[in-house]
């Protein structure tokens, strides 16, 4: 059956999915998704799985295991969350392996509370990479003025990483500086770098609804703001990586 999404596929997108839960592992729904729409990879964030676990009795067992180890809340949180950001990358070990390490990625944010935070935020990173220990996870880390230099030392230390709420062109080209500054560092100590992987998850919708209730419903440039960004966006890309 064609699907819009195994049509993306075949024109060679790369389709992630935003959103994982211990249901979608267990039941198999992931791995389905993956085979009969094309998915290659999965984005997670702290309202993901705030819902995930409001909605899923299938924590109950880890829940009650991790609270007789005499873990705090934060502990319970971080562990049902990377046991289920490591089950998502090993079911996506062969797509990651197949292609090289560019597709069968699995990301996990950083805890929001830390996007001021330089120091908290590479603690977190290095604690939760390894956590899941994993090579395929990546790392999600915000891309506000304290998080860029964390950008750089996470990727300093070998750890690949997905920057979001990346919103203008003027901040990826700051987030390009720090991904390029960190692999700079992580030569200069020696490290393979071709392990060593980043993802820029540039806004969209979010900014098209903020321009967008500033328009009339008439106007023609309802829709059309943040897909302009993005391309001004790719162009810097370019001019920096080809």
């Amino acid at each position: 059956m064609t699907t819009p999404t195994s049509e993306l596929a075949r024109q060679g997108v790369s389709i992630w999915l935003d959103d994982l839960s211990r249901d979608r592992i267990e039941t198999g729904n992931l791995a389905t998704l993956m085979s009969s729409h094309g998915v290659v990879g999965v984005t997670t964030n702290p309202t993901i799985f705030a819902n995930a676990l409001a909605k899923g009795e299938r924590y109950r067992p880890s829940i009650a295991a991790l609270v007789a180890s005499g873990a705090s809340v934060d502990e319970v949180i971080e562990g049902l969350t990377t046991d289920d950001v490591r089950m998502a990358c090993e079911l996506f070990a062969q797509v990651y392996e197949s292609t090289d390490g560019i597709d069968g990625r699995v990301s996990i944010e950083v805890a929001p509370t830390l996007a001021q935070d330089t120091e908290g935020t590479i603690d977190a990173a290095q604690r939760i990479w390894g956590i899941v220990d994993k090579p395929n996870v990546l790392i999600k880390i915000p891309a506000t003025e304290a998080g860029l230099p964390a950008i750089a030392a996470t990727i300093a230390a070998g750890i690949s990483v997905n920057v979001t709420l990346i919103f203008s062109v003027e901040r990826y080209r700051a987030v390009m500086d720090a991904y390029l500054y960190g692999l700079e560092q992580a030569l200069a100590e020696g490290r393979d770098i071709s392990t060593i992987h980043s993802v820029a998850s540039f806004f969209i919708s979010r900014l098209d609804s903020a321009v967008d209730a500033q328009l009339p419903d008439s106007s023609e440039l309802r829709g059309q703001a943040a897909v302009a960004n993005a391309q001004l966006a790719y162009a810097a890309f370019r001019e920096v990586f080809e």
